[in-house]
């Protein structure tokens, strides 16, 4: 029967098999909560766009955005627990393909409470198994905010200065760099600093050896010592080449903290897979809990499966009016038993992309 679902469903069937198997239990949510939950993170949203509507008794609704946030709402606190939870819920936003409004498939999972390293491993785990469970050409990008946010404070505290060098690491722009720096009066040794920082990028042994040679801080350290010890992790899993640090993926900060991801497939240019720590989240919305989670852009998916699958259909079967039901039937019948997919039809359908056509 399996054969017989759309690609989107059976990679969601074996997401949800994936997730089950590492303890994350199903989370369901209502197509709206109240506005008000978006309203006060709307820097934590992706895009811009919330529809919202007044229910029957006055209170401001909006079709959700996001599920992250109500997982957060509703997350219970206690000492050594943890809330894992997965999802497979349509989410309602501008689509970053057309800008207009619309229904899409999100698929995810959070890990909320008392956290520890193996918590963050495991998350990003999933999110490289993720990956793979879509197509065997991908990359999964890791950064940590918190080695971004010391080397900034190691330069200058002036937050115009931070948000604007934060431009510049996201884009690898030495050349702006140095032009900002002149801009603010940071010394050349700083902006050597944050240039050599800029050039940091591959696999994780010569990156953190890079890192480690960087006299910055204090709290620089750590933050390269705690990589070191999730990559050293999952490296021992990973003998593929698949796995790269990029400081260059740069997260709200206001929200997020610790390690952040971005995954990417061959053939698909943006982002398919984006997810990290946010315990800065968590304590503005008044929990006293961390967090780590992804979400998977399932609409971004369905152009990369159309390039990869070139028929709808295994086989058009084609009758007339004149064929009686019965040989329909087992005509079916004898090319299912054969695992095929079957469209019976009268007339060729304009857009069915079918491999192979039957006249009965």
């Amino acid at each position: 029967m399996i054969n017989y679902l759309k690609n989107e469903e059976k990679i969601i069937l074996s997401l949800r098999s994936l997730y089950s198997k590492y303890g994350y239990l199903p989370y369901k949510m209502n197509k709206f909560e109240e506005y008000d939950l978006y309203a006060k993170n709307k820097e934590f949203l992706i895009g811009d766009g919330v529809i919202t509507f007044t229910d029957t008794h006055g209170k401001l609704l909006a079709l959700k955005p996001d599920v992250t946030l109500s997982i957060i709402k509703n997350a219970t606190e206690g000492k050594g627990t943890k809330n894992k939870v997965y999802y497979s819920e349509n989410v309602y936003r501008i689509s970053g393909k057309t800008r207009e409004y619309k229904e899409i498939m999100q698929t995810g999972l959070e890990c909320v409470g008392d956290l520890d390293l193996y918590d963050t491993y495991e998350v990003v785990t999933l999110a490289k198994k993720s990956l793979e469970a879509v197509s065997e050409s991908y990359v999964l990008e890791i950064s940590h905010m918190g080695i971004l946010s010391s080397l900034l404070d190691s330069v200058s505290a002036n937050e115009e200065y931070r948000q604007e060098a934060l431009e510049c690491i996201k884009k690898k722009s030495k050349h702006e760099i140095k032009a900002l720096s002149q801009k603010y009066g940071i010394n050349e040794a700083k902006t050597k600093l944050l240039s050599d920082f800029i050039s940091i990028y591959g696999e994780p042994v010569s990156v953190i050896s890079s890192l480690e040679k960087m006299n910055v801080s204090e709290d620089f350290a750590l933050y390269t010592k705690e990589l070191k010890e999730l990559t050293s992790l999952l490296m021992t899993d990973d003998k593929t080449g698949k796995i790269r640090l990029d400081f260059s993926i740069v997260n709200d900060m206001n929200y997020y903290n610790g390690i952040v991801f971005n995954g990417f497939l061959s053939g698909v240019s943006e982002c398919v897979l984006f997810g990290g720590r946010y315990d800065k989240l968590l304590k503005k919305m008044g929990k006293g809990l961390a967090g780590v989670g992804f979400a998977i852009y399932t609409d971004l998916l369905e152009g990369f499966h159309e390039k990869q699958n070139a028929y709808d259909v295994d086989v058009l079967l084609l009758y007339s009016d004149k064929t009686a039901p019965s040989v329909i039937k087992n005509e079916i019948e004898r090319l299912q038993k054969e695992n095929k997919s079957v469209s019976a039809q009268k007339s060729i359908p304009s857009k069915l992309r079918y491999k192979e056509k039957i006249e009965i």
